[in-house]
C-alpha cells in the first residue's frame, strides 16, 4: 500500500477534501491520510510514497523533514530544494529568458544591515540611487520583499517622498522595486503537474472573500488569443521552475498579460475564497496528480520534479569530463585563544595604512539618501499605502 500525506497548518477545507476525494477513487494500492511526524531521523525513509506540502514556507521543521523524505524516495510536492531557493527577483530574471513579460523592476540593498555585518562587508557596494531608479520605474509602483509572499511588507508608492518613508520601515528586508501595472483584466491561473491549467479572473482591489467575485472583460476574438497567450505563459514558467502545484497572476496591459506574481507553491485553495467551482477543479486534479506520483512513485530514489531551467544546468554539468588532480595539503595553523586577534608576542606586528581598500569603492551609511530639493510628486505627508493581506 502507497501512502499520500498532506502536510498543512491552518487551512480547513483543502486538506479534509483533498483526503477524502483520492480515497473515494479507491485506486487499488493507494490511500491518503494527513501527514503524521512522530520522529525525524536523517537518512531513514518516511511511509509516504507522496506528500502535498502546504506549510513548509512557515515552519523550518517541516522544511527539513521534507527534504530528509524527499532524499530517502518521497515524492514531495512541491521540491522542498527548489522551494528553499527560490525569490521573486530570480523568478522576474527567468521569466525574461522564458518569453513571458513581467513588470520592470529594480532589487533595493536592505535597509539595515544584517545582523553581525559592519561596513566593510558591504565594501562593493555603491550607493543607492533613488533618483535613476524613479526614471527606471516611474510612479505609481510598488516596493516588496524579493523574497516574500502573502502580500506582507507590500508598500504602494506614488512619489518619491512615500517611497523613502516606506523604504525606511524595511528594516533588514532586501526588496523589490517594481513598476505597478495599470490593467484592463486580471487573473489567477492554477497550475497542477506542470500542465492542467485553470484560468480564473481575479480583482485583486477587492477584499480578500470577493476577489474571484469578477468577470473577464476581454470579449470575442481578443479573448479566446489572450487566454491561448495566458495559458503557454503559464506552462512556461511553471515548467521552467519546476512547479507541481502552483498560481499564476497575470495583469493585461494593452491585451499583453504581464506575469506578477508566479512563485506561489502553496497557494490558497480555500473554498470559501476560491468558490466552489474552483475549489472543485482543484481537489480533482490534486487528488489525481497525487495518485500518478504516487503510482509512479521508485523507493529510495530521486521522485521530485526539477525545472527545465536546473535540468538544462545538470545536463551541462554532465558533459563536463572528469578531471584527477593531486591532493594537496596546508600547512599548519598555530592559533591563538581569540582567533588571532591578539598574536603571540613572537610576531611582528602588522602594518596598518591609511589608503582605502580599493579606489572608488564606498561604504554605504544605512541611511535613506535625502532629496537636495523637494521633489515635484512630492505628497504632503501621506503614508505609502498597503494592501490589504491576503492568503498564499
Amino acid at each position: 500500500m502507497k501512502k499520500i500525506g498532506i502536510l498543512f497548518g491552518q487551512e480547513n477545507t483543502f486538506p479534509q477534501a483533498f483526503v477524502d476525494r483520492v480515497n473515494q477513487k479507491a485506486v487499488d494500492g493507494i490511500t491518503a491520510e494527513f501527514v503524521r511526524i512522530e520522529e525525524v531521523e536523517q537518512a531513514v525513509a518516511t511511509d509516504y510514497a507522496v506528500i502535498i506540502d502546504r506549510i513548509s514556507q512557515d515552519v523550518p521543521f517541516y522544511r527539513a523533514f521534507l527534504k530528509n523524505a524527499a532524499l530517502t524516495g518521497t515524492a514531495v510536492i512541491n521540491n522542498p530544494f527548489w522551494w528553499s531557493a527560490d525569490e521573486k527577483f530570480f523568478n522576474n530574471a527567468l521569466a525574461v529568458q522564458l518569453g513571458v513579460p513581467v513588470p520592470k523592476t529594480l532589487l533595493l540593498p536592505s535597509k539595515a544591515r544584517p545582523d553581525d555585518t559592519s561596513e566593510n562587508s558591504f565594501r562593493n557596494l555603491a550607493m543607492f540611487d533613488w533618483h535613476k531608479a524613479f526614471e527606471k520605474i516611474g510612479f505609481p509602483a510598488f516596493m516588496k520583499p524579493h523574497a516574500g509572499g502573502g502580500w506582507k511588507s507590500v508598500y504602494k508608492v506614488d512619489n518619491p517622498e512615500e517611497a523613502w518613508r516606506a523604504y525606511d520601515e524595511t528594516g533588514q528586508l532586501v526588496m523589490l522595486y517594481q513598476e505597478a501595472i495599470d490593467f484592463d483584466d486580471y487573473f489567477r491561473c492554477y497550475c497542477l503537474g506542470g500542465k492542467d491549467v485553470l484560468i480564473m479572473p481575479y480583482e485583486p482591489r477587492n477584499a480578500p472573500h470577493q476577489r474571484y467575485q469578477t468577470e473577464m472583460k476581454t470579449q470575442g476574438e481578443a479573448g479566446e488569443k489572450l487566454l491561448a497567450t495566458i495559458r503557454d505563459y503559464v506552462l512556461r514558467l511553471c515548467q521552467g521552475l519546476g512547479y507541481d502545484f502552483n498560481t499564476v497572476e497575470f495583469a493585461v496591459r494593452d491585451g499583453i498579460p504581464i506575469a506578477i506574481d508566479f512563485g506561489n507553491p502553496a497557494p490558497d485553495a480555500d473554498i470559501n475564497s476560491v468558490g466552489a467551482e474552483n475549489f472543485e477543479w482543484v481537489v480533482e486534479h490534486a487528488a489525481n496528480l497525487a495518485i500518478a506520483r504516487a503510482q509512479a512513485q521508485r523507493p529510495g530514489q530521486d521522485n521530485l520534479t526539477w525545472g527545465t531551467f536546473v535540468q538544462k544546468s545538470a545536463r551541462q554539468q554532465s558533459a563536463f569530463p572528469a578531471t584527477k588532480g593531486p591532493v594537496e595539503v596546508g600547512t599548519a595553523v598555530h592559533e591563538t585563544n581569540d582567533l588571532g586577534t591578539n598574536p603571540p608576542k613572537a610576531a611582528k606586528k602588522a602594518t596598518t595604512s591609511t589608503k582605502p581598500a580599493a579606489s572608488g569603492i564606498v561604504a554605504p551609511a544605512g541611511e535613506v539618501p535625502k532629496p537636495t530639493a523637494a521633489p515635484k510628486a512630492a505628497s504632503s505627508g501621506a503614508k505609502p499605502k498597503k494592501p490589504t493581506t491576503k492568503k498564499s
